[in-house]
């Protein structure tokens, strides 16, 4: 059924697919993703009403994105029947209205379900940096810069890249998001180097799970600088990525959400993407629309328990929206 705008429930539909085909013509220009899951993908982001959607681009996807003739802008089809008009945005640098970028695209670590580990990408320099952000200042597009990385060496390595970067985009004046694998101590000088947000990643709060594809980490070590990050940001300032489709069940999903905001941490449902690279290394599905939907409301209930609002966030993830179905701002 044709839709005005892109409802809950819709929203839910799209991201459980997780793809879209589309006419190269049609494509803003952009990079493409070399952060985590979605390392090495290509992707576009649609935008009807007040609600954006990320969606990979696949040939062979079953959502298509077309030129919509009598509005002159364009339409989300599914099947070939037309769900819902809209638009494009650009994303110069990972997502619209903010300069995303990875530092590192290399990994020590092998989380089963992430392609970092195999793709060897690039290690950028300050000047790669700079020239990032300065394209979408000049795109008119910087509402806020946000920081990510993989780990070439050693975490402490990837905590001093961002703290000499940290210097130079004072200048940009705007809010600064940092999500790297955390040393303790980090977040002080994070905070007291102008950083605003942080996300420092779960992945999953299964611990079972958790042992099968994140061997080389530690939760107990995350939480426990999640929980220092929250005295030193506080609430709404903090947040970490808890994918869901890695085998986990929804009681462990609830109980996951509602310890990490009991801390004070906000979660980011991600619903996992699936990457060739990886395929076989690790139970993977990507969750139906009507468990994205459940989850979501479950986390908005718990976050108003805890007096917890995503709508707050200028930075990184729970500012763009695109990939997920976001408690208290899609529904």
């Amino acid at each position: 059924m044709q839709s005005r705008s892109i409802t809950p429930e819709m929203k839910a539909f799209l991201i459980s697919i997780g793809s879209v085909s589309i006419d190269p013509s049609l494509i803003p220009r952009a990079r493409g993703s070399t952060a985590g899951p979605g390392a090495g993908t290509r992707s576009v982001f649609f935008r009807s009403g007040e609600t954006r959607v990320r969606l990979n681009i696949r040939e062979d996807s079953p959502l298509s994105i077309q030129k919509d003739e009598d509005e002159g802008s364009v339409a989300l089809f599914y099947m070939g029947k037309k769900l819902v008009e809209g638009k494009l945005e650009p994303a110069l640098a990972h997502c619209p209205n903010q300069a995303y970028i990875t530092l590192c695209e290399k990994c020590i670590f092998d989380c089963k379900y992430c392609p970092v580990p195999k793709l060897k990408g690039n290690v950028k320099s300050e000047e790669e940096v700079l020239s990032i952000i300065d394209e979408v200042l000049q795109a008119g597009d910087l509402k806020a810069i946000s920081l990510t990385s993989g780990v070439e060496t050693s975490l402490e390595g990837e905590v001093e890249r961002v703290l000499k970067l940290l210097p130079a985009l004072k200048k940009y004046n705007v809010p600064i998001g940092v999500s790297v694998y955390p040393t303790e101590g980090c977040s002080r000088k994070f905070y007291e180097a102008g950083v605003s947000e942080v996300k420092y990643n779960v992945e999953t709060m299964d611990r079972d799970v958790f042992k099968k594809v994140c061997e080389d980490l530690s939760i107990d070590y995350i939480l426990d600088r999640l929980k220092e990050a929250v005295s030193i940001f506080g609430k709404n300032r903090v947040f970490s990525n808890f994918i869901i489709g890695l085998g986990e069940s929804d009681d462990s999903v609830r109980e996951g959400v509602n310890t990490l905001a009991k801390m004070g941490v906000i979660p980011i449902l991600r619903p996992v993407n699936p990457h060739p690279l990886r395929a076989g290394d690790c139970f993977t599905e990507r969750p139906s629309p009507e468990r994205i939907l459940k989850l979501a409301k479950l986390e908005a209930e718990i976050l108003k328990k805890y007096g917890l609002d995503p709508r707050l966030a200028k930075t990184m993830c729970l500012k763009c929206t695109g990939c997920d179905l976001v408690p208290l701002v899609d529904l």
